[in-house]
């Protein structure tokens, strides 16, 4: 079912996640894309009736503050843990969604590869 629209967006989603040490994609049993580190989800994507959706791990503090934008909504069953989700992203969120998603990365991350990134990423 996978349009090229959708195809494309994770594509996007793959660019962003899987340039982070050690991340890694797995497909679940509802055939979602799942980001992982160590184990542990950061970012779900899938596709049904109402188009791209895409979620990601959060504080209930960023979490609040998304929910007040239009596109935002607290992702269904797993949303009480802080998790957002974003129906059909348009192009002009993606800047907004690279930082968020780098973000749900370093809330799952262990300490080790939390502190790797941040070398790295020394301006």
């Amino acid at each position: 079912m996978k349009t090229q629209v959708s195809a494309e967006m994770l594509e996007n989603i793959r660019k962003i996640c899987l340039a982070l040490p050690e991340a890694v994609e797995h497909i679940d049993g509802f055939g979602h894309n799942t980001f992982k580190i160590n184990g542990k989800s950061f970012v779900i994507s899938g596709e049904s009736e109402k188009g791209f959706s895409l979620s990601f791990k959060s504080d209930r503090e960023t979490q609040g503050f998304l929910l007040q934008k239009e596109h935002f909504y607290k992702t269904p069953h797993i949303g009480q843990h802080g998790w957002v989700s974003i129906l059909n992203p348009t192009e002009e969120v993606w800047n907004e969604l690279t930082d968020l998603l780098v973000e749900a990365y370093l809330r799952a991350a262990p300490k080790r590869l939390v502190k790797y990134w941040h070398e790295l990423n020394k301006k």
